[in-house]
């Protein structure tokens, strides 16, 4: 601004000097020529004015952009999408990039209780964890709910604790003797171990240890790396996500139901283990969240809309306080939130879950209430179609995949049955007749309200990684992922942390690795570069 100023009053005094030789036309470009100059001035000084307006209201802690404090509207005020009317507190966020797979096979928006027999907590489940972490009852003790189950030998004061009572009925070997599963036979009516809980206001350090020698420390994952925090990490700020936008998601409104207060004490105790903000990301896309997310109390509120991955924490991360230098994150789950209220509020270690049984492949796709790491063959008995299926636990995109006689991941909300892909399609690269979900305008997408019946076949084999661009039309982040990814596949560590490495997790690739054209494993090699990285720490 100060050099188009600057150059405005040469080009004045340049037409002073000339005047004198000119006609009534030099009169009147000095004229104009002063009017601009003078419009210069004054929108300069305004937007001065505007910018201590936003630097003060920083001071005060609130959000300018999301109070929309200035002078003037700015262009971004009239071409933005405008928020939606119940979105009345905190910043605003709309996002073009990314896509909607709509997947047939959504859950009836109703809740059923089952009554699954076996549960199962998995050590692999937990990165970083050693091979063979300590199992505390042996085979055939009886536990209660939130009884220790095991603790990684390498940090035996974080506990890993029975979301249900009953038997211990196996514990399960993988390769070299590592623990894969620690099963338990579920009692038909639970009972809990009681503890006393500390008071809120108690020393951090008081409260990190109940939490951690009582399951709930566990419950939290750390940025980077995906880890369960060490005791004395100090979080730059806490993320949770309220709604989800992967396929065939769960609705996180339906799981809040009848657990407000829960879920706000849960809030409450994550407040005290952060200096920074316990951040809580809702959805903006048009239909109002449950008011125990909008009415939350002591954190602050952001609104994200557009397609998926608009929901997944970490691009909530990116846009509001993105991880720098040696900052650590901690995120968590909506369910594990309510966990850790409950624990506050009753004294027990309540593992509930609403699962959404969901996919084209089951007969009746629907909500069902048990606890952690049920049995997925419980939860799916006689409700599959045929048997040439793949059983995920976890969304499409990012979820893994279980056997029927597996259990459920520590954290999953969801399981989705899709066919097996394992058949070939004649000419289905020179004629893609048949309807699939896909970001190419190559496949008929037969309008955007079409729910399609995918399989797992990927429609091509691994080629050549090429650019192509498409990864940066679908993360909404300001990443380059095609890059990242290669510099982690030449091992290049600087490179990686020079592209934001440290920002992604798996979920937050897996949209590309979907649209992928060279049908890389986008989501392993991320894993591989942060292992990697790690390593060099």
């Amino acid at each position: 601004m100060n050099k188009l100023i600057l150059t405005l009053s040469l080009s004045l005094a340049a037409n002073l000097v000339t005047a004198q030789s000119n006609s009534s036309a030099s009169n009147l470009l000095f004229f104009s020529v002063a009017g601009l100059c003078a419009v210069l001035v004054i929108w300069a000084m305004f937007g001065l004015a505007s910018n201590l307006m936003k630097i003060e209201a920083m001071k005060n802690g609130i959000d300018p952009e999301a109070s929309n404090i200035g002078i003037f509207p700015t262009m971004r005020d009239f071409i933005s999408p405008r928020r939606p009317r119940y979105a009345k507190d905190g910043s605003f966020h709309h996002f073009t990039k990314g896509h909607d797979i709509n997947l047939a096979g959504k859950p009836a928006h109703k809740v059923e209780s089952m009554h699954t027999t076996r549960y199962a907590i998995k050590p692999t489940d937990f990165n970083d964890m050693s091979p063979i972490p300590k199992v505390e009852p042996e085979v055939g003790a009886d536990v209660k709910a939130g009884d220790i189950l095991f603790y990684d030998k390498k940090r035996p004061e974080i506990k890993y604790c029975a979301p249900i009572s009953g038997e211990i009925v196996e514990v399960k070997r993988g390769d070299k003797r590592s623990i894969a599963e620690v099963i338990i036979l579920a009692d038909k009516s639970i009972s809990f171990k009681k503890v006393q809980v500390p008071d809120l206001n108690t020393d951090r350090s008081k409260l990190v240890e109940f939490m951690a020698e009582n399951g709930l420390w566990a419950l939290i994952n750390e940025r980077p790396f995906d880890l369960v925090p060490d005791l004395d990490s100090m979080p730059a700020s806490i993320f949770i996500s309220t709604f989800d936008t992967a396929p065939l998601a769960p609705d996180n409104n339906l799981i809040v139901e009848g657990k407000e207060a829960a879920f706000q004490k849960g809030l409450d105790v994550l407040t005290k283990l952060t200096l920074g903000k316990v951040h809580l990301g809702l959805d903006g896309r048009g239909i109002a969240p449950s008011v125990a997310f909008s009415d939350a109390q002591g954190v602050a509120k952001h609104w994200f809309a557009g397609p998926h991955p608009a929901g997944n924490v970490g691009v909530h991360i990116h846009h509001i306080a993105p991880i720098k230098g040696n900052d650590k994150v901690w995120t968590l789950p909506v369910q594990n939130v309510i966990t850790i209220g409950q624990m506050f509020l009753t004294g027990e270690y309540h593992a509930e879950r609403i699962i959404a049984l969901t996919g084209a492949e089951l007969n009746e796709p629907k909500y069902v209430k048990t606890y952690q790491g049920a049995s997925v063959a419980d939860l799916l008995k006689g409700n599959i179609i045929g048997e040439n299926n793949r059983i995920i636990s976890g969304d499409v995109l990012s979820g893994q995949q279980v056997s029927e006689d597996g259990f459920l991941c520590f954290n999953a909300d969801q399981v989705t049955v899709l066919k097996e892909g394992n058949d070939y399609e004649l000419f289905g690269w020179l004629l893609p007749l048949a309807p699939r979900p896909s970001v190419s305008g190559t496949i008929p997408s037969y309008g955007t309200d079409t729910e399609f019946e995918a399989t797992t076949n990927t429609h091509g084999e691994k080629r050549a990684f090429v650019v192509s661009g498409q990864y940066e039309n679908l993360l909404p982040m300001d990443i380059y992922p095609q890059h990242l990814m290669k510099a982690i596949i030449t091992g290049d560590i600087e490179k990686m942390e020079g592209l934001g490495i440290t920002e992604l997790t798996e979920e937050d690739v897996a949209l590309c690795e979907f649209a992928c054209t060279s049908k890389n494993p986008l989501q392993s090699i991320l894993r591989d570069g942060l292992n990697n990285l790690k390593e060099q720490l």
